[in-house]
């Protein structure tokens, strides 16, 4: 029987990693710093290059947090990314994606979950804050039932493993690396591409701070640091959880792709018949 736990316990941070120990930093040439003896890292995007940085370790499930204050003023055109993905052929992802705007329109968060390659399950929201005024905290919590995105604790998606009962693929034996960049993307970001990137407004730069995975599984050799014993491997979402999801749902979500019946013309996905 699952364990039935409060959010907060869900996303509780233990303690903050160090930038320095727990990431390199990936391509971006010198944009990419690692500050304050490893508790901050700052991506810069300029009209040569944008930055990213990656996890040592690799994650086969996990409770993953991280503080992220974006780019502020306009914004438009950039993207700041923070997510997991498997380095397969036919890989595993399970992605943040954060679309700057103009001045005074909110950010958009995008969120997808791909299986062996293929996504195509994005729920895109509105923030109820400004992110660039300070850090709030994005979390993942996977387990082997469910994916569970959070902002500041409060849950906004929830994707569940139904492979056994409608035949739903779900991201369960690639582990993964924790990956975040700061990126131009005009053709795909703000206004669908229509709004183009002020570039006298460069450098743009996003912060990270306080990352925590101390309650994940840690791949290493072929073998994983949990076990089957492991108490958060069967958590999910509380009743309170549930509906606090729920009012998100219907304030926030801007975007749902189980409600879209266009470009599903031969019928929605199987997952999105199950509440």
């Amino acid at each position: 029987m699952a364990i039935v736990l409060l959010l907060a316990g869900l996303f509780l941070s233990a303690s903050a990693g160090n930038f320095t120990e727990d990431f390199d930093l990936a391509w971006g040439d010198g944009r990419a710093q690692i500050l304050d003896d490893g508790e901050l890292l700052t991506l810069s995007l300029d009209q040569i290059s944008g930055s990213g940085f990656q996890s040592k370790k690799e994650y086969l499930f996990g409770n993953i947090n991280m503080q992220l204050k974006f780019v502020p003023g306009n914004s438009a055109g950039t993207v700041t990314t923070y997510y997991l993905a498997s380095n397969e052929l036919t890989w595993d992802e399970i992605d943040f994606a954060f679309v700057g705007n103009l001045s005074g329109d909110p950010y958009i968060v995008h969120t997808n979950v791909l299986t062996q390659g293929e996504g195509n399950r994005e729920q895109q929201f509105y923030l109820w804050f400004d992110p660039t005024e300070d850090f709030h905290t994005y979390s993942f919590f996977w387990n082997p039932q469910r994916i569970i995105f959070a902002v500041d604790d409060s849950p906004i998606r929830v994707f569940k493993n139904l492979g056994s009962s409608l035949g739903v693929s779900y991201p369960k034996s690639q582990p993964m690396r924790i990956y975040a960049s700061l990126c131009s993307a005009q053709d795909l970001a703000t206004s669908g591409g229509f709004v183009e990137t002020d570039w006298s407004q460069a450098p743009f730069n996003a912060s990270f701070q306080n990352f925590d995975a101390n309650e994940s599984c840690v791949w290493s050799s072929r073998a994983s640091s949990c076990n089957s014993s492991t108490p958060w491997l069967s958590d999910q979402l509380d009743s309170a959880s549930q509906e606090r999801l729920r009012w998100i749902q219907n304030n926030y979500m801007i975007y749902n792709y189980c409600s879209d019946v266009y470009r599903f013309p031969q019928g929605l996905p199987p997952e999105c018949d199950v509440v």
